[in-house]
């Protein structure tokens, strides 16, 4: 790793920069539905984790159509896990497009896979249960996935505690989304992650036992129901040379509500002073795409870099919630703000 000379002047020209690029405007999603997933899905009881493959043969499975609860289909009483399965054909022309799950409204809890990859979880499956009935499913599809001949296989894990259980209703879709960034290197997924305050240099903090959560997603709708305050992801990443002699931009998405951002154990960016009164009240912060750019010698080119993020959360929900996470070359990230401009005059 390059050595930096003069820290403290780094760290203050690094938190200016940061402020210009994290306070732009807003830019709303623009969601665009693009295969229509309502109808006949494969549907069995019980619970498998190789459900999830996507070479897993389903054809012995039983039917059931989505949306819809179980118990009005033939499954009446039913409480506890099941799998939903089914194949989308994607649409040619778009395989750079970022995609987007919509999955409507599911009783109780749910996981959700593409092509054998998590891609986000909703609720909290026993021992800790928690449901999210009344939380609306909306997950991004991470570039890394693979299509297979152009389909996405999807395997949904859902349980229930009582009641109706299953997709009882909303939109039931494939969608992309026009207003996203395209990154050069693609950090959605899972990360780790803990309630509660951390240092934000790697060597101090053993956050391999931390807990698993998808990046974007609050992390309300991850098992931390009704947490507020402050709370800290990690992820590791490895580059091979292929932004070497770039200059890079960090994109974090939005964030609710304060963020202070660490790459490789040195701070690149915070979206304000990082205390209560702040967040209370930059309370329209969360709707703003956070970028920082990534000053020449701290991110490693080739190797491991291991990115932290401390959020604090003043109240409702929480965390990296929204929008594209990963690394962009300047150039682009500066084109991409130029045609936005362009396309709203």
């Amino acid at each position: 790793m390059h050595k930096i000379k003069d820290l403290g002047m780094v760290r203050m020209v690094i938190f200016t920069m940061s402020l210009l690029l994290a306070f732009q405007d807003a830019m709303p999603q623009d969601l665009e539905n693009v295969v229509d997933l309502r109808g006949s899905w494969k549907f069995s009881i019980g619970d498998n984790i190789e459900w999830s493959q996507p070479d897993y043969d389903d054809n012995h499975w039983e039917t059931i159509k989505v949306p819809g609860s179980w118990e009005g289909q033939g499954f009446y009483g039913y409480d506890g896990y099941v799998w939903y399965r089914t194949t989308a054909l994607l649409p040619s022309g778009l395989e750079q497009a970022t995609y987007y799950l919509k999955l409507g409204y599911i009783d109780d809890v749910d996981e959700v896979f593409v092509n054998g990859y998590k891609i986000g979880q909703t609720g909290q499956f026993p021992p800790d249960y928690s449901t999210a009935y009344n939380a609306h499913r909306v997950y991004p599809v991470p570039h890394k996935i693979d299509f297979y001949d152009g389909k996405m296989i999807i395997a949904v894990r859902v349980f229930d505690e009582g009641g109706e259980g299953g997709f009882i209703h909303g939109d039931i879709s494939i969608a992309i989304d026009r207003s996203s960034i395209n990154t050069d290197l693609n950090l959605q997924g899972e990360w780790k992650f803990k309630t509660g305050i951390c240092s934000g240099i790697p060597d101090e903090m053993d956050y391999q036992d931390w807990d698993e959560i998808i990046v974007p997603g609050t992390w309300e709708d991850q098992g931390y129901k009704h947490y507020d305050g402050k709370a800290c992801y990690v992820t590791e990443f490895e580059l091979e040379g292929q932004f070497e002699g770039d200059r890079m931009v960090l994109i974090l998405g939005r964030i609710d509500d304060l963020d202070m951002v660490y790459l490789n154990g040195i701070l690149i960016g915070q979206s304000g002073e990082f205390s209560e009164v702040t967040a209370y009240d930059r309370s329209d912060i969360y709707k703003t795409i956070r970028g920082y750019y990534i000053p020449p010698g701290i991110l490693n080119d080739e190797g491991k870099n291991v990115m932290v993020v401390k959020v604090l959360d003043n109240g409702g929900l929480g965390g990296i919630w929204d929008g594209s996470v990963g690394l962009i070359k300047q150039d682009n990230y500066i084109q991409y703000w130029r045609n936005k401009r362009k396309s709203m005059r």
